[in-house]
């Protein structure tokens, strides 16, 4: 199958499309945007829009990437960078619903899927097999971790750490277990993930000094539970906060 453009499609010239990509009537995809094969973008999205930057100068070339297989739904926005040469990214096998909105320089990783008016502000970096829920929003320069489930209506100031959950505002209330059960993450690597979360959440003192501490000294040997471990090691925001109960909990996730 060819590529298809809708005759009310408009493809700037400069930007790349894949093999089989679908852009249906009214969508809209600006200069220096690349498409992976079989991307479909639906009418009255925008993908290399303007970033929402007042010092911004137009004329700069820069645009977006976007993976193989992703689904970019009707009214979606997908900004641009705001450095020359740079691109705004969403991976491979993404589903952005209604009129969620991808800021600029964001990197959202695979398997991602946004719910219905999901907001992301620039710089924001987000894990593959995450879940924003349905009007979730998230603060410019957050890290969101693989595996994360975002409730609806969140609201995401600070980092969020690998495989959990987090609702509310910045309020991490247990692992994604469901989801880390669907890629087939052993029991036994869950186990350490809940003690590892306990042990991070529940010590007193600085919370990067302790999961470094683990790291370097702690009994946790699964991949699962070190990654965990390390997401602390890294950003310039705090974290989100876990409820007292939080490690016990078993999600509904995805």
């Amino acid at each position: 199958m060819a590529t298809t453009i809708h005759p009310t499609a408009i493809v700037e010239p400069g930007a790349l499309l894949g093999a089989d990509c679908e852009v249906h009537a009214y969508a809209m995809v600006t200069k220096h945007c690349v498409l992976g094969d079989r991307v479909v973008v639906h009418p009255f999205a925008l993908v290399g829009g303007d970033p929402q930057y007042l010092k911004f100068d137009r004329a700069t070339a820069t645009g977006v990437r976007v993976g193989a297989g992703s689904v970019i739904r009707e009214h979606v926005t997908i900004n641009r960078s705001i450095h020359a040469g740079k691109s705004t990214v969403v991976g491979e096998n993404c589903f952005l619903m209604a009129a969620s909105h991808v800021g600029h320089d964001c990197e959202v990783g695979n398997h991602v899927v946004f719910a219905n008016a999901a907001l992301l502000a620039g710089h924001v970096s987000v894990g593959d097999h995450t879940f924003l829920g349905g009007g979730a929003a998230v603060h410019q320069f957050c890290r969101i971790g693989d595996g994360v489930m975002v409730a609806g209506h969140a609201a995401i100031t600070r980092d969020v750490p690998h495989f959990t959950m987090v609702a509310e505002r910045d309020d991490v209330i247990g692992f994604n277990v469901v989801g880390l059960k669907r890629r087939g993450v052993p029991r036994a690597a869950i186990a350490e993930l809940k003690a590892a979360f306990a042990a991070v959440y529940f010590t007193p003192g600085n919370i990067r000094e302790v999961a470094a501490g683990l790291l370097a000294g702690g009994p946790f040997r699964s991949a699962e539970a070190r990654r965990f471990l390390e997401f602390f090691a890294g950003g310039k925001r705090s974290f989100a906060r876990a409820r007292r109960a939080a490690g016990a909990e078993e999600g509904d996730g995805r």
